[in-house]
């Protein structure tokens, strides 16, 4: 059984249509934030959501925790479905699923000190008998975001940390309650390259000793390709491909994700990429019912056949053979990439 299992799952949102369009009884637009995705996490394993800002990625992320209430789907969490649970219901649930959030400038209260930042969700949740239990609880989250000795950093503010130390902080308060699930929203893009590694690796670590499943929410395919054992490329509220982290960025079978690949940095890079995206994508709510792929309007692949489908994911063929790797594209023209290599080669 899956630690989070997610179906079918959606959040629109409706738009406005001013004072004219009721009066003359506009039909309801929506703005299909997320539309219609299914995946899932197993114990230990850390799972990377990627794409353009502005794909969805984070209201996938707040919907699956219930912050944001989902339009249709269901929410799995270790089997237990959470998705119609009332408020109330739900509390119990809230100390198993915790969020990192990207800006570590803006998740930390600065009038509170650490120790009392990392104490809060033992508070919120009855977590500890004593003072003392709780303070002791914090120092072991410190301890396990390598801010050691704890004693020089629990008196400290957040304008007296560097932003690494905040981001560390920011992820011993999700930690400190012992979650099974954490959701990491772009935790490193805020921070500079030279902490970046160091961050990526303390999640890697935990994920792995916890049996901790891990979201993570990110745009850089190099913290994907070294850190996350499966990726779900998402554009315009839906996955576009998914599957293991080798099989996925070393060999792409949507032209989204070819793009994306296309212009990552690497080592004897003899040429400039000429797959690159071509306009911005039209967040405004994705294409209406029988318009075609999503996607097509950027694609130089597209064909006739794109003007009238919108795939959904289908098992990627090898050989002539369904891959076994759990590799699917939602394009109707998959196998049409040749591999490259993720490793900086």
């Amino acid at each position: 059984m899956a630690l989070l299992e997610v179906s079918h799952l959606a959040k629109h949102y409706e738009k406005s249509r001013g004072t004219l369009g009721a009066l003359s009884r506009k039909p309801r637009g929506f703005v299909r934030a997320v539309d219609d995705i299914s995946f899932s996490i197993e114990k230990g394993e850390m799972l990377a959501l990627v794409g353009e800002s502005g794909c969805g990625k984070t209201t996938t992320a707040e919907t699956v925790l219930r912050v944001l209430e989902p339009t249709d789907g269901t929410i799995k969490l270790n089997g237990t479905d959470i998705t119609t649970l009332s408020q109330h219901e739900l509390r119990p649930l809230r100390r198993k699923m915790q969020i990192v959030y990207q800006d570590p400038y803006e998740s930390l209260d600065p009038r509170y000190r650490v120790a009392r930042t990392i104490e809060e969700p033992l508070i919120i949740h009855g977590v500890g008998a004593s003072k003392s239990e709780r303070r002791e609880l914090v120092s072991q989250a410190l301890a396990q975001v390598e801010l050691s000795p704890p004693n020089l950093f629990l008196d400290r503010f957040p304008h007296e940390l560097s932003g690494g130390q905040r981001q560390r902080v920011a992820i011993a308060a999700a930690l400190v309650v012992n979650p099974e699930l954490l959701i990491a929203d772009e935790p490193v893009s805020m921070l500079d390259v030279s902490v970046r590694a160091g961050i990526m690796a303390l999640l890697s670590r935990i994920c792995r000793e916890r049996g901790m499943g891990i979201l993570l929410i990110t745009h850089d395919l190099g913290v994907a390709a070294h850190f996350t054992d499966r990726v779900a490329v998402m554009y315009l509220g839906r996955i576009v491909e998914t599957g293991s982290t080798l099989a996925v960025l070393g060999g792409p079978q949507h032209p989204y994700t070819k793009a994306l690949c296309d212009v990552v940095p690497r080592r004897q890079m003899t040429r400039v990429p000429v797959n690159l995206l071509r306009g911005e994508a039209d967040t405004a709510g994705g294409p209406a019912a029988g318009q075609g792929c999503r996607f097509r309007p950027r694609c130089q692949y597209a064909i006739d056949r794109c003007a009238q489908e919108d795939p959904g994911l289908r098992p990627v063929a090898e050989n002539g053979h369904v891959a076994e790797n759990g590799h699917e594209a939602a394009c109707v023209r998959s196998g049409l990439f040749e591999l490259i290599q993720i490793n900086g080669n």
